[in-house]
């Protein structure tokens, strides 16, 4: 549609009010199955898939996590062996997001086993391919719209012509991508916690408890005092981010920051939201019960916030 990067946060702040996992199918879809092409690929990869992808025609995913590796993005095992002129790609995915109804999965598959992550290579890979499978869809604690699967590779045939990027450099392209992917998620983090927050806020204000609104009593108006400055204060550092990121300067120390710092937002601020509703804060028909599901998994995916930490931790020196 031609919108810059703001157009695309925009989007996912107004997906995420409505279902967070209407706002990760896209955002999964464009910074993990579309960027990699519009970043890394070639201008025939572009013509033949971008067209398709950004016109919702097809859908995109990303195949990296493995059911061994985890947050351990350089200890891929599927490989990826040249055979005459043809790379014959075998191994598995698990967790892949958008991975039972994809159309094109850019996978990360080892071309060079002795170089370590240093031998990886990103392969762009039609869910038409012979030996391409999608096991089974996931069944989730929440998320449910957004479809997770794994993917199995039994000798499936490409060529150059789906390396993106260059060979062996997967890893390098992969980490150079992540930041956007983890500001992305961070977006919508808040966007999906403070949709709930206001309407807990409401729900405070007509909900009546010992003859006024529970919103009045002392401990609950200082709670939503707080989750309101909590929210407040994150979306500061995130625009600051999403700034930063439109100007080519986004670091990936700050994408973690973001990314980790607003899930823990998200998770603490709907906890409280779901203690303000009392009991109902458990029922499934209420939206902020499925906000509350929704919302644990964005402190695992696009890197553990455990990782987070680390990466944050790396660059004090530590």
């Amino acid at each position: 549609m031609g919108g810059d990067y703001f157009a695309l946060c925009l989007a996912l702040e107004e997906l995420a009010r409505v279902d967070s996992s209407v706002a990760i199918t896209l955002e999964a879809g464009v910074s993990l199955g579309a960027m990699p092409i519009y970043r890394f690929g070639t201008d025939e990869q572009k013509a033949r898939w971008l067209p398709t992808l950004a016109a919702g025609e097809r859908l995109g995913a990303f195949g990296l996590t493995e059911p061994g590796g985890g947050s351990d993005a350089g200890a891929t095992r599927t490989t990826a062996r040249l055979d005459g002129d043809e790379w014959v790609i075998n191994g598995s995915k698990t967790f892949i997001t958008n991975g039972y109804s994809c159309d094109l999965t850019v996978v990360a598959a080892r071309t060079a086993p002795e170089l370590g992550p240093k031998g990886i290579t990103l392969f762009g890979v039609e869910s038409t391919k012979e030996g391409f499978q999608r096991g089974r869809k996931l069944d989730k604690v929440g998320m449910e719209e957004s479809d997770t699967s794994e993917l199995f590779f039994e000798n499936v045939r490409v060529t150059d012509a789906e390396i993106i990027g260059e060979l062996n450099k997967g890893f390098i392209h992969m980490m150079q991508k992540l930041p956007q992917e983890r500001l992305g998620c961070s977006v919508s983090n808040l966007a999906h916690a403070k949709q709930i927050l206001l309407e807990t806020l409401q729900y405070a204000k007509d909900r009546q408890a010992f003859g006024v609104s529970i919103g009045s009593l002392q401990y609950n108006k200082f709670l939503l005092a707080e989750m309101f400055t909590q929210i407040e204060v994150c979306e500061a550092f995130v625009d600051r981010c999403v700034e930063a990121h439109a100007a080519g300067e986004l670091t990936a120390i700050d994408a973690a920051k973001a990314k980790w710092w607003s899930s823990n937002t998200q998770s603490d601020v709907l906890d409280g939201c779901v203690q303000l509703h009392g009991g109902y804060g458990f029922m499934n028909e209420y939206r902020v019960a499925r906000a509350w599901r929704d919302a644990r998994v964005t402190k695992i995916w696009a890197g553990s916030n455990e990782i987070m930490k680390e990466l944050i931790g790396r660059d004090l020196g530590l």
